[in-house]
């Protein structure tokens, strides 16, 4: 009799598990998926999954093999890294995208996400707490996190409720993504507190200086690859899209 038990890779995270508990199996840095099948294609395909925005969370409790992994505890780099390695073990390294070049005139280029390469980072940085300290330029001290896939499902949902109650159709992206990362302004942990900083007192000097830092913290993949541009014929970096395409492609 055939044997149908479905193949699977052990991929290593970028953060390589350090900023995990110790009781937490994501601590040890990898983490073993299942190759995709018509099963998961089945998920991706699901327009009700989609509507409701936990397709990506379906996905990741069937690929994932270690039931005991909290796919809400896993930090946005590990995540990005677990989505590259399921659409590669999908579908294949091959990509194909549209750039627009400085006209506006859109190309079809072909990535190979199998030259991703993990950021460097330096994890001496990153701590199991998941708690970072940083000083604004007013000597505001403030405390923050790392987002997780379960944040961001909170972010997004925050962000799209304040878009239908806000009529002049101004972005709140950043200030809901400062929500969610800052946990206590000088000392002060209260949601008022931290909500009355952001709206009014976090200078944008601060905020470019906040945002690179977090940047140097998190661990992650280099979602980019060298193009040719055809008018000018130099070479320019370019992030790679992870629209529709990612985990639907059309070839």
């Amino acid at each position: 009799m055939a044997n149908y038990d479905f193949p699977t890779e052990v991929i290593s995270l970028p953060s390589q598990g350090k900023c995990y508990p110790e009781d937490n199996p994501l601590s040890s840095g990898e983490l073993e998926i299942k190759y995709m099948t018509a099963k998961e294609e089945e998920i991706l395909a699901s327009q009700n999954l989609i509507r409701k925005g936990v397709v990506l969370d379906k996905l990741f409790e069937s690929i994932i093999v270690d039931k005991k992994v909290n796919i809400d505890d896993i930090i946005l780099g590990d995540k990005n890294a677990i989505m590259l390695a399921a659409r590669i073990l999908g579908y294949g390294s091959k990509y194909r995208v549209q750039i627009q070049d400085e006209m506006g005139e859109a190309h079809e280029t072909e990535v190979d996400l199998s030259k991703v390469q993990t950021k460097e980072t330096n994890l001496d940085n990153i701590n199991v707490e998941n708690n970072y300290t940083f000083t604004t330029s007013t000597g505001v001290n403030l405390e923050w996190k790392l987002l997780t896939h379960g944040d961001e499902k909170a972010v997004e949902a925050d962000i799209r409720a304040i878009a239908r109650l806000n009529k002049d159709g101004a972005s709140s992206e950043l200030t809901t993504r400062y929500r969610y990362m800052i946990t206590s302004v000088d000392g002060e942990t209260d949601v008022k507190t931290i909500n009355k900083f952001i709206n009014n007192a976090f200078l944008t000097r601060d905020t470019r200086a906040f945002r690179e830092t977090v940047r140097e913290h998190q661990p992650d993949i280099n979602m980019e690859f060298d193009w040719i541009n055809p008018n000018s014929g130099e070479r320019e970096v370019k992030p790679i899209p992870m629209g529709v395409g990612f985990f639907w492609p059309t070839d």
